[in-house]
C-alpha cells in the first residue's frame, strides 16, 4: 500500500506523537504507574492511535486564481 505525500506526513506525525507519549509513560516512576497521570497518558495514547487520517485530494488551482 502506498500513500500520497500528505498522508505519509500525517502518519509520520502521528507516529512521532505516539512514540513521545510512550516514552513519557516509560519514564514515570513505578509508584506513579497506574495512577491518574498514567491513566491520562493511556487515554491520550488511545485517542491519538484511533485518529482517522483523512485523505485530502488536492484541488486544481487555475493559473491566475488567488487563494486566501
Amino acid at each position: 500500500m502506498s500513500f500520497c505525500e500528505h498522508c505519509q506526513g500525517q502518519r509520520f506525525d502521528r507516529a512521532r506523537v505516539l512514540r513521545a507519549l510512550r516514552q513519557i509513560r516509560k519514564e514515570l516512576h513505578p509508584p506513579d504507574r497506574g495512577g491518574p497521570l498514567d491513566h491520562a497518558i493511556l487515554t491520550v495514547l488511545e485517542t491519538v492511535r484511533s485518529l482517522d487520517i483523512p485523505h485530502l485530494e488536492p484541488e486544481e488551482v487555475e493559473e491566475n486564481q488567488v487563494i486566501h
